[in-house]
């Protein structure tokens, strides 16, 4: 009975991170776990992020993948003349810590002015969770690690049963 319901739940990991999203590369480790490689493109990314940030006056998130770090700007209009808008730009740095994304923007700005420190840690949470989606199915699953290129992000899951 056990052996089936380790089979069953690794079956329902993989079947999850199929469907998903994103493209996923599924490999057995040697200890009977799940390593899953998922990617994200800049699209993709791009969506989550507009998602994340949530606000029917920032438009047209743009992402710019670097190495190491996606950099984002919008269009921000302005709550009192919505015939004007300025621009609002932000660094966002992925890292891991204990099997979990975190998510960090840093000089977050409109029109060179700095934006409140809560709305940067919402911004900050609701990135990291709507991006975890890309490959957390469940709460066996942890994230091993994430890298940033010019084409694309790569992050590395570790399923066990």
């Amino acid at each position: 009975m056990n052996k089936v319901f380790r089979t069953s739940s690794i079956l329902l990991v993989m079947l999850a991170l199929l469907t998903s999203a994103c493209k996923a590369n599924i490999e057995r480790n040697d200890d009977g776990s799940l390593a899953v490689e998922t990617t994200i493109t800049q699209q993709e990314l791009q969506e989550a992020i507009s998602a994340a940030i949530a606000d029917p006056l920032i438009t047209n998130v743009t992402v710019t993948l670097q190495t190491g770090y996606v950099s984002v700007s919008a269009d921000h209009q302005r709550l009192n003349d919505a015939s004007k808008t300025d621009t609002l730009s932000f660094r966002l740095d992925l890292s891991v810590s204990n099997g979990q994304l975190l998510a960090s923007v840093t000089d977050a700005q409109i029109d060179g002015n700095a934006i409140e420190q809560n709305r940067v840690d919402n911004w900050n949470q609701t990135i990291a969770n709507r991006l975890s989606n890309f490959g957390k199915r469940s709460e066996k699953t942890t994230l091993q690690s994430i890298s940033i290129t010019p084409e694309i992000v790569t992050m590395t899951w570790n399923a066990t049963r």
